[in-house]
């Protein structure tokens, strides 16, 4: 088994169309297929070489892939705002505006980041999956938009990445009119559905071979679905307070493994050209790394450095919401019949007044029963997992240290956990390492 490369594809695959066609430049261009049996880009246009010659622009974009996703969006989305001013100039500068500003000013772009990756790995330098990969990268940072920008609303949560969120900058344009709170939330929602409407553009849009489109399309469908119902699942855990640990893992494969991992690496693979087998194990990869990133949030609500998350401690526990970490300290309180730890967990959860003096309570009793550790050690277990998973794929060496690296670092596991003394984490292979078969967490 082995990794497909434009090279490999049968020479009546349908030729791909120019950036041009999609309506936003690309700072990746597509190949063109010069009926020989080779594939160029721009710059070698008339040169006889076949493509991995070529292919300098891929490993610029290997160096800054948040920023060659950036550079893609600033075209796509600066057109996308033209036709916003054309709808509305109002609605262009205090909605469209936002939108385009929060998704340029976006995190670490680690999505973005799995999707290209995988498709370096799964396709070597191909431009091609590069520049479709780059797109998809970008409707992706788009759906992260809407997610967090519906999220915030759904939390109340008055800061995203140190800087207010976005209903609460809308509320505040408007502070002293009467109902200028009610207009920040309202707000935005319209600017989260107007994030996934151009989420959805950008991967309509995406030039693709129509196997590749097929599944892209499938496994778009399917990660927004998932999005959405981990998020509902979330909710109705805080009114409902179903803290069963097999629903509350669930909700986190819903909300977080699948939506942040596993489906932006099948993702990539898809526009790759990757072979089933070769899909299924980043997958299962990814499930696992995904819910140890989600469960590596949890730890970093209540005991993280806001200075670093960009958010304020115990969130989750002035919500309520049915993490992990507490529905482990919940079972082990109840089990060890610690009333006391009991007692704090339901004075604290759900209030949204939360003190400083309830968040030392609510961390002791996290450390106290034991939760921490547990989870501490589960997060570490899903990313040696996932990674022996990973270990199996046969992938392009040179995409495949890189995407590794990530993984690693997306799993959160300790320096001195299993995943970590494994191998180091940017080491490059060109052969399979067998690893054990398990769950996808």
């Amino acid at each position: 088994m082995r990794p497909t490369h434009a090279k490999d594809r049968p020479a009546t695959a349908p030729p791909w169309p120019s950036a041009a066609t999609a309506g936003a430049p690309l700072p990746l261009k597509p190949p063109v297929d010069d009926r020989e049996g080779h594939v160029e880009d721009e710059a070698c246009q008339g040169a006889s070489t076949p493509f991995p010659a070529c292919s300098v622009e891929v490993r610029e974009a290997d160096a800054d892939v948040p920023g060659a996703v950036g550079r893609m969006l600033d075209g796509v989305l600066a057109e996308r705002l033209r036709r916003a001013r054309s709808a509305d100039p109002l609605f262009a500068e205090e909605l469209a505006e936002r939108v385009a500003r929060f998704t340029l000013t976006g995190g670490k772009r680690t999505r973005a980041q799995l999707v290209w990756w995988a498709a370096r790995a799964c396709a070597g330098p191909d431009p091609a999956a590069a520049a479709a990969a780059l797109r998809l990268g970008g409707a992706v940072e788009l759906l992260q938009t809407c997610a967090l920008v519906h999220d915030d609303v759904m939390d109340r949560a008055a800061l995203r990445r140190g800087r207010p969120a976005l209903h609460a900058d809308l509320a505040e344009r408007y502070a002293g009119r009467v109902g200028a709170e009610r207009f920040g939330q309202s707000a935005a929602v319209l600017a989260g559905d107007l994030a996934l409407a151009w989420a959805d553009d950008l991967v309509a849009e995406t030039p693709l071979s129509p196997p590749a489109a097929a599944l892209v399309r499938r496994l778009w469908s399917d990660m927004r679905t998932e999005m959405v119902a981990g998020q509902y699942l979330d909710v109705k855990g805080q009114i409902t307070a179903a803290w069963s640990l097999p629903r509350v893992r669930r909700a986190a494969c819903l909300k977080s493994a699948l939506y942040s991992v596993e489906r932006p690496l099948a993702l990539g693979a898809a526009v790759a050209g990757a072979d089933d087998v070769t899909l299924r194990r980043l997958s299962d990869a990814g499930r696992c790394v995904g819910m140890a990133f989600q469960l590596r949030d949890d730890v970093e609500d209540v005991f993280g450095d806001p200075r670093e998350t960009g958010k304020t401690c115990g969130g989750d526990i002035r919500e309520g919401k049915p993490t992990y970490l507490v529905a482990v300290a919940r079972s082990r309180a109840e089990a060890a019949r610690d009333g006391a730890a009991l007692a704090v967990l339901e004075r604290w959860l759900g209030d949204a007044a939360l003190t400083g003096h309830g968040l030392e309570q609510m961390r002791e009793v996290l450390v106290r029963t034991g939760a921490r550790a547990a989870v501490e050690s589960t997060i570490d277990r899903l990313a040696a997992l996932g990674l022996r998973h990973f270990d199996r794929a046969v992938l392009d060496a040179e995409g495949a240290g890189p995407l590794r690296a990530l993984l690693l670092a997306t799993a959160g596991a300790r320096p001195d956990g299993n995943a970590a003394r494994q191998r180091p984490a940017d080491t490059p292979r060109a052969s399979p390492v067998r690893g054990g078969a398990g769950g996808g967490g």
